[in-house]
């Protein structure tokens, strides 16, 4: 038996690794790259296996840096199933869709801007410069109305002036194809995906339906057990249920453990604090005349923080200010979650459920649809609080938004989540630090996006409390307070310092851990 590790590999985006036994090749996630553009479409477009190959997958949940190239994979030759939990097959049917048509739109924006650029130098080439009427006459050739593009006549100009055509990853009916391919089961249930195979999805307690997948199978006459982790949740977090920590004791002898380390040299403040920060957060904001602009996954995020926003309201503890949850995808995850009650936990039952209350709806809270509704709620003065996507501030409507608030004082950026390296996320929190760190004096840090640069003024607050990814002791609690006996550990979806550091970490606590690279075999027996 041996695994092979592909992606989210000494990096946290792109997770995909592949198990093979007796002739048979499974899957294990099947992520997309995310990043640096550049950087990103060149891993995305160079599938490193061959699809037709691949026996079955198995997906530990929908979040695109695990499933967001299923679509390549479903287009070019697979032939199997995609196994995965019912609420995981659910959740990846909305974001799949949303994930295409933003291929699609990215892609039709960047060959609108290559062939303007072409346009304008075509004109400019009679006289020096274009006056911005005639740069307008441009590009209202290349689109329908203000804000749509003509893609059929821009596809037909690049032809015509034989220019390269960016290409999308997939398309959206190549998108609803791959959906076709997922086979949803619920927990603890045996699944064949291979001879002799099985695999058992378990609670991973980091997002509704996310599992750690555990595959048997018989090799040479000897049995073996995998224990893929996906992302492991936090202990006590909103809405859904804990890590599982009991396994079957048949299978509860582990030859290889692949194990996320996202936060592995980190540790984060405690979930009971939540409400507490969120409190202090929009109570100073709001003293001031300011709103908080919380930039959030769709999946996940969105639904823990409204969950402790209701309960803050319920209880009366911070003014009850109108709150947005502008994120159109944000809106039809919220409807999974309320569509799979059975996942969550006993308190979400108790506080909520049992009191015939939805968690994720109140007086106060309002989810917006149309791109009007955003743009009013864009600009509202009265102090207010706004949920966008997405959660790393790289695309979507997070970006008009704080357009329209980071150069206020007045206002806060209220980040709870994971920031990945070379993100815009990540750049605001790193230069809103130093800023803090110098005493917010001289020439405030600048901040580029849609064009345009703005001062970073707001405020910007951390809670890593809600971060969906268990840290350093968390996720040695797992392996020491659960039933596993585990031979080895393979490090992987961490920055490489903080991969490194789980496993040295690990391998201090008498484990045997060590982080694999891009393309490394590992074999397990002989």
């Amino acid at each position: 038996m041996k695994v092979t590790f592909y992606g989210a590999v000494r990096e946290v985006t792109g997770s995909m690794h592949m198990l093979s036994a007796n002739k048979d090749n499974i899957l294990l996630d099947c992520g997309m790259f995310q990043g640096r553009r550049k950087e990103s479409a060149l891993k995305n477009k160079r599938f490193t296996i061959d699809p037709k190959i691949v026996t079955n997958m198995v997906l530990s949940h929908a979040h695109i840096d695990h499933s967001g190239r299923i679509p390549l994979l479903t287009k070019n030759g697979f032939n199997g199933r995609v196994v995965c939990t019912r609420t995981t097959a659910d959740a990846s049917e909305y974001l799949l869709l949303d994930s295409a048509h933003i291929q699609e739109s990215d892609a039709g924006y960047l060959n609108y801007k290559t062939l303007r650029s072409h346009l304008y130098n075509l004109q400019g080439s009679k006289k020096n410069r274009l006056t911005n009427h005639e740069k307008g006459k441009i590009s209202k050739l290349l689109k329908k109305g203000r804000h749509d593009l003509d893609t059929q006549a821009i596809q037909s100009m690049m032809a015509e002036y034989n220019l390269e055509m960016v290409e999308p990853l997939y398309n959206y009916e190549e998108a609803i194809a791959a959906l076709g391919y997922f086979d949803g089961y619920p927990y603890k249930t045996p699944v064949t995906i291979g001879k002799g195979m099985t695999v058992t999805l378990f609670d991973a307690g980091h997002i509704l339906g996310s599992a750690m997948s555990l595959i048997s199978f018989t090799e040479n006459s000897k049995k073996y057990n995998v224990l893929y982790t996906g992302d492991i949740g936090r202990f006590n977090s909103p809405v859904i249920k804990d890590p599982t920590m009991q396994f079957p004791e048949e299978e509860n002898d582990i030859d290889l453990l692949i194990m996320e380390s996202t936060y592995g040299a980190r540790h984060h403040e405690l979930v009971d604090d939540l409400k507490e920060r969120m409190k202090t957060v929009i109570n100073e904001t709001v003293e001031k005349g300011g709103s908080i602009l919380i930039p959030s996954f769709a999946f996940g995020r969105t639904q823990d923080v409204v969950y402790v926003l209701h309960e803050l309201y319920n209880n009366n503890e911070v003014p009850r200010i109108p709150i947005w949850v502008d994120s159109p995808l944000g809106n039809k995850m919220t409807r999974v979650y309320a569509e799979h009650p059975e996942v969550y936990d006993k308190e979400t039952h108790k506080t909520f459920l049992e009191q015939g209350e939805n968690p994720f709806a109140f007086k106060e809270i309002k989810y917006t649809e149309s791109v009007n509704d955003s743009m009013r709620v864009m600009k509202e003065t009265q102090p207010h609080i706004i949920i966008s996507s997405s959660g790393m501030c790289e695309a979507g409507r997070i970006l008009h938004h704080l357009r329209w608030k980071i150069h206020n004082p007045k206002n806060t950026i209220l980040v709870v989540g994971f920031m990945a390296q070379h993100t815009l996320g990540r750049r605001i929190v790193e230069l809103s630090e130093k800023y803090e760190e110098a005493g917010r004096k001289g020439e405030p840090p600048q901040i580029k996006m849609l064009g345009k640069t703005y001062p970073l003024l707001a405020r910007v607050a951390k809670m890593n409390g809600f971060s969906a990814h268990a840290d350093q002791g968390e996720m040695t609690r797992f392996l020491k307070e659960s039933n596993l006996n585990i031979k080895k550990i393979a490090v992987v979806h961490g920055e490489e310092e903080q991969s490194i550091e789980f496993a040295k970490h690990l391998n201090n606590n008498g484990f045997n851990a060590m982080v694999p690279n891009v393309g490394e075999e590992l074999t397990i027996g002989s």
